[in-house]
């Protein structure tokens, strides 16, 4: 649903220049395809309509988080595109704007519709079972987003260090996530492991600079070194063996993230780097290319809805009284199929409506300036994201918070923060039509 000058996907994929790396575009669609298959699976709804996690019914299943937790691989993969993006865009404000276009706005779009319903939801009382639950979780995939917000505010600062350092910049970061673990654990130090959020995404996020300059020569030694240090970690350490965060578990390897994580990171980099060849020539090929420039103009789209499509899914089951057989029963494997179909089906759906949003706009011109406004932006905007993550949209009129940084904030307040932010970087350095500022 778009212009009818925007270009199809047949047509940009045909405009590929020889010299795009294909196999990044390859991994980024494949990462984010395997966190929404992924939380598709992980769902346990039960027939009150309180949704479990079917790691914690089946912990022997922790075991393939080691394979398919590959946000660390979305987020080196982002690591490479920042650095080519930023070379190409060295200005900080319209570097941040050119990267934050196809991320803010489809969000922004996302945050408006669910606070309307949820608001709706609240007056009318109809907020209990399922729905409660979706007004908590649906939010919830907002963190990558924060993070994310992150890595690009640190791209023009980290990216130098590299230009300098090189492995040495990646090294420093991977340091400070073993100092954050070890004061952590062994002096337990208060509040130093959220230090970690920064330390270890960042480090994964560095590693995609030294792809970008052809520093990762020998990925079989990288994987194997995080595989091994994984492993030794859960096997001698604190950290327990799933990948992403579990209920009620007192020490999560994601939230927050930890040295066992980053070894993960390096396993999973150093495995698809290994891929790299046969991975190249399978996205060569003119359909499967297609494909992937179809999947990308949409792909944002696709998880910012993903979870809603899961929870009507599983609310159009309950309301229509097809029963919800017992999470990891024989019944409920081979409910599997039928789930993930309709959720796959009532994504598009959504995604047809709002793709419009993820749609490239025309770069706007500008100064060369506003570097500190767009800073200012790009923090307001990824703190409002990420408390949004953490309140979700119940409680809108009962004043419900969550702690971010130490400080209480609420839904409306981190939609507010995420706004201005998101203004903010859009306004910043922009050229007046006639040539002045903004």
């Amino acid at each position: 649903m778009g212009s009818s000058n925007r270009l199809s996907a047949r047509d940009l994929a045909a405009a590929t220049p020889a010299t795009r790396d294909r196999y990044v575009d390859l991994l980024r669609v494949a990462s984010l395809a395997v966190v929404v298959l992924g939380h598709w699976l992980m769902a346990a709804v039960a027939g009150d309509g309180q949704v479990g996690n079917l790691l914690a019914v089946v912990p022997e299943l922790q075991l393939v988080t080691w394979v398919f937790q590959v946000m660390p691989v979305f987020f080196f993969v982002g690591g490479f595109s920042h650095a080519l993006a930023h070379r190409s865009r060295p200005a900080y404000a319209s570097f941040l704007r050119a990267r934050l276009q196809r991320l803010l706005r489809p969000t922004m779009v996302f945050v408006a519709v669910w606070g309307a319903a949820a608001l709706v939801l609240q007056l009318t009382g109809a907020d209990g079972g399922l729905t409660g639950v979706a007004l908590r979780l649906v939010t919830q995939p907002l963190w990558f987003i924060g993070i994310y917000l992150a890595m690009v505010a640190f791209t023009p600062p980290l990216l130098r260090l590299h230009e300098r350092w090189g492995w040495g910049a990646f090294a420093a970061l991977a340091g400070g996530a073993v100092a954050v673990d070890v004061l952590r654990f062994a002096a337990h130090v208060p509040f130093v492991e959220f230090l970690n959020f920064a330390f270890v995404w960042l480090a994964v996020h560095q590693l995609g600079f030294l792809r970008a300059d052809g520093m990762i020569r020998r990925p079989a030694l990288l994987a194997g070194a995080g595989l091994v240090g994984a492993a030794a970690l859960v096997a001698l350490g604190p950290y327990p063996l799933s990948m992403v965060g579990m209920p009620g578990e007192e020490v999560s390897n994601m939230a927050p993230p930890t040295l066992a994580l980053l070894c993960h990171g390096l396993w999973l980099v150093g495995a698809v780097e290994l891929l790299r060849g046969p991975g190249a020539r399978f996205v060569a090929r003119a359909g499967v290319w297609r494909a992937v420039v179809a999947a990308n103009g949409i792909a944002m789209t696709a998880f910012l809805w993903h979870l809603t499509a899961m929870l009507g899914v599983y609310g159009a089951m309950l309301a229509s009284g097809i029963g919800l057989p017992a999470p990891a029963s024989g019944a409920w494997w081979a409910q599997v199929p039928l789930r993930i179909g309709a959720a796959a089906v009532l994504t598009g759906v959504l995604v047809a409506v709002f793709r419009r949003f993820e749609a490239p706009l025309p770069t706007a011109p500008g100064t060369g300036e506003g570097g500190p406004v767009a800073a200012l932006g790009i923090t307001l905007a990824l703190l409002g994201v990420l408390g949004l993550s953490m309140t979700g949209f119940g409680g809108l009129l009962t004043g419900h918070s969550a702690t971010l940084i130490a400080v209480p904030v609420t839904a409306p307040a981190a939609v507010g923060l995420a706004l201005v932010g998101w203004l903010l970087v859009e306004r910043a350095g922009r050229r007046r039509a006639g040539g002045g500022r903004r």
